[in-house]
């Protein structure tokens, strides 16, 4: 499938066909990023200590990468606790992504532990602030495709090549979300990915017109690969082909570029380019169901990973509670919250977005 290119795009292009790559801080890689990548998703020891296990939990998705996450190490065991001071209010005001953001770490913290003999059972408390519980006393080892595939898996927000995925993979993906009693909705047929965009785009139109919501963002955004050294957090715009440029430079091609139109036809072009998309429903409305919807995205974005799909957010239909209450009665799921909405098929690789070094992240 032919990319279109979208306002955006052609604005970053001509940027970047005046001469802006020869400018200081704008090479599209960097020997510092390269490295911070190779740190990061360096294999995990055959036996490994605490912060190695805490290494791959913080692989983990999360909103933003705001990475909003602290962990305790203690005998056997690792808490997960929330970061609030990560929060991202304007996109997030009751803390659902953040405290999805702790399940998908949990995730990968138990299926790493269980991968070098531990248990890796993970318990979520809501008493307080809310936290999770890694359990790692001795187990018998479980090394699954799931595992291999965490120092791999992003989430790619490019357009995809419009393949479908084979019957059986998509069965894969399944199997892996119901490990932790979630459901997940799959929608494939060509018009009800239609009305799922529109619900799509009236969020995100609604986000933009935010202006709240655009100054968050663009916070979180990294223009080149030295920023997302320094900060080792946000978003690589790179990650979304967008070329790199001074963060000066950036800031402002992001005020021109970033308008309603341009963000709707991307999202159209992203979405129809998708084998499907899935929406992930837990059992409560609580911190406990928000946490296991993001364990059960994690299992579901490695299982793709592991069968060679690519995957993205486009949440913008649960973030916007006008707009998710439209999508709870196009599912018909009653009163229950719909709480990750996520498309997927094939696409290329990308840069990947760094996180922060582990002794930044444990308390």
């Amino acid at each position: 499938m032919t990319s279109r290119p979208t306002r955006r795009a052609f604005l970053f292009a001509g940027v970047a066909g005046a001469g802006v790559l020869a400018l200081p801080g704008c090479s599209d890689t960097s020997q510092a990023y390269r490295d911070a990548i190779a740190e990061m998703t360096r294999p995990l020891p055959a036996n490994p200590d605490l912060r190695d296990l805490v290494r791959y939990a913080t692989l983990a998705a999360n909103g933003h990468n705001t990475q909003p996450w602290k962990f305790a190490l203690q005998d056997k065991l690792i808490e997960i606790r929330p970061d609030f001071s990560r929060r991202t209010p304007a996109v997030d005001p009751d803390d659902h992504h953040l405290f999805a953001s702790l399940g998908c770490a949990a995730e990968n913290l138990s299926i790493a532990a269980r991968a070098r003999g531990m248990s890796g059972e993970a318990r979520f408390d809501a008493a307080g602030d809310g936290q999770a519980q890694v359990d790692l006393s001795g187990a018998v080892q479980e090394e699954s495709e799931l595992f291999g595939a965490i120092p791999t898996r992003q989430c790619s927000r490019v357009t995809y090549d419009g393949k479908a995925a084979p019957s059986d993979v998509v069965d894969r993906l399944e199997a892996a979300v119901a490990f932790h009693d979630v459901d997940a909705i799959f929608i494939s047929d060509e018009k009800d990915k239609e009305d799922m965009l529109s619900l799509v785009v009236d969020g995100n139109s609604q986000q933009i017109d935010d202006a709240a919501f655009v100054v968050e963002l663009k916070e979180w955004l990294r223009f080149n690969p030295d920023a997302m050294v320094a900060s080792r957090d946000g978003l690589y715009s790179a990650a979304s082909r967008n070329p790199v440029m001074p963060s000066w430079l950036g800031s402002i091609m992001f005020d021109l570029a970033f308008t309603k139109q341009s963000e709707n036809d991307k999202y159209a072009e992203q979405i129809r380019s998708s084998h499907g998309i899935a929406v992930f429903v837990a059992q409560s409305d609580d911190k406990q169901g928000w946490f296991d919807a993001g364990r059960a995205y994690q299992r579901f974005a490695l299982q793709a990973t592991a069968d060679g799909l690519k995957q993205a957010f486009v949440n913008q239909a649960v973030e916007v509670p006008e707009v998710r209450r439209e999508l709870r009665s196009l599912l018909g799921i009653g009163d229950r919250r719909p709480n990750l909405v996520v498309r997927f098929g094939y696409g290329p690789e990308m840069p990947r977005s760094l996180r922060r070094p582990v002794q930044d992240v444990i308390v």
